[in-house]
């Protein structure tokens, strides 16, 4: 089974990429963050087109978390927000058979003295609640988390210790929050400047290699134990109109 998690920044605007990558990967599952979409407007009949089904739950011009789903994949289970409801356009999890995925778009947080700052941990603590419950089973956790755990994660992490998806206090909330999870792309490639984000406002920021891995996939060592590879794809990166993040994909003995 292939997972493909994949911050899009705007499901409408990347639909020729997404169009162009689904016809190239065919995953089992792709996980969308940041669809920046109504529902009545999501393309759901454009993925049909593709041979996938849509879930999908959003707002106007920002947050919003979907997943497609291969037509020929059935009992399916999707639902949005945490147990009390709350962050609805940023929570989705998807129940199929006896495996979870919890697919996320972490509140940013916008500085470390912001009050958003608060809220992002307290979204982590929501997080580690369901982790709690699920870390038994087939379980996975993935999506934009907006936290770089390790230096090797981003470039220049010395220039960055105040930044509100690198400084202390948010990877050691980070840490704490995924427990006993496995990064299952450290599994496969323990090489530094492996980045999921190169910010639009960076020149040549691709070629350059100037990055963030913001966006993971981590397992519970149960499904990690049925992991085959993991890796990302750059190349969404460089063509027309693209997304300021990259593809994640994982596949699974399942």
């Amino acid at each position: 089974m292939i997972i493909t998690t994949f911050n899009v920044n705007s499901v409408r605007t990347r639909l020729p990429v997404l169009e162009r990558w689904l016809k190239d990967n065919n995953p089992d599952f792709l996980f969308m963050q940041e669809t920046k979409t109504q529902d009545e407007f999501f393309p759901s009949s454009a993925f049909q087109d593709m041979g996938y089904r849509s879930y999908f739950h959003g707002g106007k011009s920002y947050n919003g978390v979907a997943v497609l789903v291969k037509n020929s994949i059935d009992d399916i289970n999707v639902t949005f927000g945490f147990d009390d409801g709350s962050f609805d356009t940023r929570v989705l999890t998807l129940k199929y058979k006896s495996l979870t995925v919890l697919n996320t778009y972490v509140p940013q947080g916008k500085s470390i003295e912001h009050p958003d700052f608060d809220v992002k941990k307290e979204f982590f603590s929501s997080v580690k609640n369901m982790i709690k419950r699920e870390k038994s089973g087939l379980f996975l956790w993935l999506g934009d988390l907006n936290v770089a755990p390790e230096d090797m994660d981003v470039t220049h992490p010395e220039a960055k210790r105040n930044h509100v998806c690198f400084c202390n206090e948010i990877r050691q909330v980070f840490n704490d929050t995924k427990n006993s999870l496995i990064d299952i792309l450290r599994l496969f490639n323990k090489n530094p400047d492996v980045f999921t984000f190169y910010d639009y406002r960076v020149k040549d920021a691709v070629s350059k290699k100037i990055g963030w891995r913001i966006d993971h996939m981590l397992a519970s060592q149960k499904l990690s134990e049925l992991a085959i590879t993991c890796k990302t794809d750059i190349e969404p990166r460089n063509w027309e109109r693209p997304s300021d993040h990259v593809p994640l994909t994982a596949e699974f003995k399942l």
